[in-house]
């Protein structure tokens, strides 16, 4: 059975701003704000949330399946992920479309300004599990996409008792309380930040507690601070790695849900499974673009041994991947 990731696939534009956002916003003038800001330096690169998962849980051996919505002038990227070993099978091709487009300015705080070009992402709400023969999924990774997409996926996996994780990070400006309503309670895993997490408690009305009550597992990324699961009426700390450069934020969540996944996807303990998901991320922050880690597993179980100490549970992750068709 395979583990689904429904989401974006998209071309980042990553570009470098020389200053810093804030000392060029005025508090006071907010409801005016016109500003413009000059980068040094702009690169394209592959990205997109569901495509930057699965790349990382493919490094730690993990075979997972992207669903997802792409444009006409994705063929090299499809190209790309299949020479990574990914299965391209569910994503769809959209004609007359353009693939979806993230272009955003990261400044010297590693403080980030994007948009988001939703293109032939828009029509992720018109393909299901079941229209794609997915109804044997192990587990479904809802993450942001065309918002009502995500609604359809959660109520689907509901009705088809399929276990879900819900992740909606950067549609949370699009999704309203009553969709998060309609999308958390009875997910299996719920991942957010700390920003991301207020914004859910003030769409809903709900606190720390409520949600904990509703999901099976609630994921906080904590930047700096490490992040915590809360799990069964539990908390597990989790530290953070120590990271040897910053080149670029972009992407390090998704990164650290990929080793998150691949870890519990091989049935490693939760702690464990954190952990790994940390030290993922770290690799993200150490490179310019969501996809541009790379590491073979006896490398990242040094690295690891380095940070956290020795983890006979990795070895779980040399067992060989299950290859969807």
């Amino acid at each position: 059975m395979a583990f689904v990731i429904t989401g974006s696939v998209a071309y980042d534009y990553l570009m470098h701003f020389p200053g810093r956002f804030r000392d060029h916003i005025l508090p006071d003038q907010l409801q005016s704000l016109s500003v413009s800001f000059l980068a040094d330096s702009m690169r394209r690169e592959r990205g997109g949330v569901a495509a930057n998962v699965a790349y990382t849980m493919r490094l730690l051996g993990g075979a997972p399946i992207i669903l997802a919505t792409v444009g006409e002038d994705f063929g090299d990227y499809r190209r790309w992920l299949e020479e990574q070993g990914l299965n391209t099978e569910q994503i769809i091709e959209i004609p007359n479309e353009l693939t979806a487009t993230f272009f955003v300015s990261t400044d010297l705080d590693q403080n980030q300004i994007a948009n988001f070009y939703t293109g032939a992402m828009g029509h992720a709400r018109d393909y299901s599990l079941t229209g794609r023969h997915l109804t044997d999924a192990r587990m479904v990774l809802i993450s942001p996409n065309d918002p009502v997409a995500m609604l359809n996926y959660a109520q689907e996996c509901k009705s088809l008792g399929i276990p879900y994780a819900f992740d909606p990070s950067q549609q949370l400006a699009r999704l309203t309380g009553a969709d998060l309503q309609a999308g958390v309670p009875g997910a299996a895993y719920l991942l957010c930040n700390e920003y991301e997490l207020a914004m859910v408690e003030s769409k809903t009305g709900w606190d720390l507690d409520d949600l904990r009550a509703m999901v099976g597992t609630l994921v906080l990324t904590l930047g700096k601070k490490g992040s915590a699961i809360y799990h069964d009426g539990g908390s597990v700390p989790i530290p953070a790695a120590a990271l040897e450069r910053i080149d670029d934020p972009t992407g390090a969540g998704d990164a650290y849900r990929g080793g998150f996944f691949a870890a519990r996807m091989a049935g490693l303990p939760l702690d464990v499974c954190g952990k790994v998901g940390a030290l993922c991320s770290v690799y993200a922050l150490e490179h310019m673009g969501t996809t541009a880690h790379r590491f073979t597993l006896d490398e990242f179980i040094a690295r690891y041994r380095v940070y956290f100490g020795a983890e006979p549970a990795l070895d779980g992750l040399r067992q060989p991947a299950q290859v969807a068709g």
